[in-house]
């Protein structure tokens, strides 16, 4: 293994050891628990309301647990990670700069592109935990059922990638300050304009309102919540990844010569 995979491997080790050692991770998975489990439920008694109407004489059955509850449910966790996840990035280079710990960490025998995906990786392992908890509801459901479990792995991807993209976004956005309040508004406004930045494509047109559509992060989600993986939206997330932490480095880096 090479220095350089070490070095990331360690700062991620250290990013996910002091998250799960504070209280804050612990009370956004609490929150993310129960947020979901509630988004779990209704969509739940409203598939069983429905098929049951199928069942005695209502409309045909056309009921799909993976169209018509897990696809919706996955979309609603896709609203709540817009809230949850500035919390958890606003804190990854911010707090560094205002207790002086970055000037330690720029002269360690480390490069800067090592501390960044160190540190992205760290933040993922969390996100990646929060993801964890909501799998369990969807686990009940095969005991009751059985769901197709390709659109189940195509929709967590989706969400793992989406995810992803607001944490690269949020570690930029720290690195340029030192007040992780700022840090964690900032990475907000700036995803959910990403996620709003589609709906006046239909009024622009042309190849303007093309851009606006192609430029919004959850609709590129769309098509995993029904179980479809295109290569262009995974695509389109790799990339908006790369971007992000491209300028944290930059970012990095200028913190460095001001040092």
């Amino acid at each position: 293994m090479s220095n350089s995979i070490r070095n990331i491997l360690a700062i991620a080790g250290k990013e996910a050891r002091s998250y799960y050692g504070s209280p804050v991770a612990w009370v956004l998975m609490g929150f993310f628990a129960f947020i979901y489990g509630f988004f779990f439920n209704v969509y739940l008694d409203a598939f069983m309301q429905n098929s049951m109407r199928s069942q005695f004489g209502g409309a045909p059955a056309t009921s799909n647990v993976n169209l018509d509850l897990i696809g919706p449910l996955l979309s609603n966790a896709s609203v709540l990670i817009l809230f949850i996840l500035p919390m958890v990035t606003m804190r990854t280079y911010s707090e560094e700069k205002r207790s002086g710990t970055i000037e330690l960490l720029l002269t360690s025998p480390v490069t800067d592109l090592d501390i960044i995906v160190g540190k992205f990786l760290g933040s993922v392992g969390l996100y990646a935990g929060l993801l964890a908890v909501s799998a369990v509801y969807i686990a009940m459901l095969y005991g009751f059922g059985s769901p197709a479990f390709l659109p189940l792995v195509s929709g967590y991807l989706g969400l793992l990638l989406l995810g992803s993209c607001f944490v690269a976004l949020g570690l930029f956005v720290s690195s340029t300050t030192k007040n992780q309040m700022v840090a964690g508004a900032v990475t907000f406004i700036v995803a959910l304009l990403f996620w709003i930045i589609s709906w006046g494509a239909d009024r622009v047109g042309g190849m303007a309102g093309d851009v606006l559509k192609y430029l919004s992060i959850t609709g590129h989600f769309e098509d995993f919540a029904k179980g479809v993986i295109d290569t262009k939206h995974v695509i389109f997330y790799l990339s908006f990844i790369a971007f992000g932490l491209f300028l944290t480095l930059k970012s990095v880096d200028s913190e460095r010569w001001r040092g």
